[in-house]
């Protein structure tokens, strides 16, 4: 297989875990650079794993060696980077959301359509052993037909650990945009595509104080809701429930719990790779755990990236899709409008389950 060479575009705390996999951990690709608004940034970034270069945004949209932008940039930002990472005729690979508006991200797949370049975006967490094991499980039969699911995601934000936290409380951001793509991406994959949406969401309070060791005391304005309520109706007849907040001191509340005509399945926390995954079955006195059937059990972000790479080689379709993005961006939105404007919403996205992942691979590729 030919080495894939990446550009990585936005330095922060999450670039870290993608240098570390794309650039020292997987077969098959490699991080030709780093880029920043803030050049200096980037080029500490590229010393400290061994990029050969660290530089300007548009220094590394003109690398003809680079074929993939990875867009870690504030989700503000994912629309115009990624339009012109597609503009330069390379393929883009965006940290959730895909973008702020559906219009941007309905640009970006037009757009990438007509250059030949392709679309992808985050999370990929669903690639891994948890998701994937879940997906087998439902596939074959452990729990019957699904029927419904429940999802929550219950916090108090991030202004207590996050080192730059206001943008968590911009349009584009809040629980949902934020941490709601995990769970619907679990959802989606396991499920299929959402067909109609209803929900409520508020602004619990008007402003957040920081609380950590950076910017301690200052405030935050709150621009987006912070406790949404959504429901959804999947094509194939399942309805879910799902809870996202900042707002929550404590709950009791499970991740993800998906119920069959034959039995329940507990899904574990789809912000990581793995996690204990437990079915009872009808009859049945106890949980069973039940163990993985996949690799990538460990923090594997940036195998999104990695298999579109290798999807392009293949010419077959990549798994973390921007269509599969785009729907999420769409579920999402269509809670925040059904809230706003007091009706169901019915969506017109819904792309196809992607494929699942080959078993027996072995942690480091394909």
């Amino acid at each position: 297989m030919t080495t894939t060479a990446v550009g990585i575009i936005g330095c922060g705390n999450i670039s870290s875990i993608y240098l570390k996999n794309l650039h020292q951990r997987f077969r098959g690709i490699t991080v030709a650079a780093v880029a920043d608004i803030d050049v200096e940034r980037a080029q500490a970034r590229a010393a400290e794993f061994g990029v050969a270069k660290g530089c300007s945004v548009e220094e590394l949209l003109a690398d003809p060696a680079i074929s993939i932008v990875i867009n870690l940039t504030i989700p503000a930002a994912h629309g115009e980077v990624a339009l012109q990472a597609i503009a330069a005729g390379k393929s883009v690979y965006n940290e959730k959301p895909l973008a702020v508006a559906r219009a941007d991200a309905q640009k970006m797949l037009t757009d990438a359509k007509a250059k030949g370049v392709r679309v992808g975006g985050a999370p990929d967490t669903f690639l891994g052993a948890g998701l994937q094991t879940c997906r087998k499980l439902i596939d074959d039969g452990w729990i019957g037909t699904p029927i419904g699911a429940t999802a929550f995601m219950m916090g108090r934000g991030p202004e207590a650990w996050h080192p730059n936290p206001y943008f968590f409380y911009q349009p584009g951001a809040g629980p949902m945009f934020d941490m709601g793509p995990y769970y619907l991406t679990a959802l989606t994959t396991l499920l299929g595509s959402v067909t109609r949406v209803s929900g409520s969401a508020q602004i619990s309070f008007a402003e957040r104080t920081i609380t950590n060791n950076i910017q301690y005391g200052e405030k935050i304005p709150v621009n987006t809701p912070t406790h949404v309520v959504g429901v959804l109706d999947f094509a194939k007849g399942p309805v879910a429930s799902i809870i996202t907040s900042f707002d929550v001191w404590h709950s009791t509340l499970p991740w993800l719990e998906i119920y069959g005509s034959e039995g329940t399945m507990l899904v574990p926390d789809p912000n990581n790779f793995s996690g204990a995954i437990k079915v009872r079955r009808g009859g049945d006195d106890t949980w069973r755990e039940m163990p993985l059937s996949h690799s990538f059990a460990e923090n594997s972000r940036g195998l999104g990236v990695l298999d579109m790479a290798v999807a392009i080689q293949e010419n077959r379709p990549h798994r973390a899709s921007g269509e599969l993005a785009y729907h999420v961006l769409d579920i999402m939105h269509a809670i925040h409008d059904a809230s706003r404007e007091g009706r169901h919403i019915l969506l017109s996205s819904g792309p196809d389950r992607p494929a699942p992942m080959p078993m027996g691979l072995d942690n480091k590729g394909f």
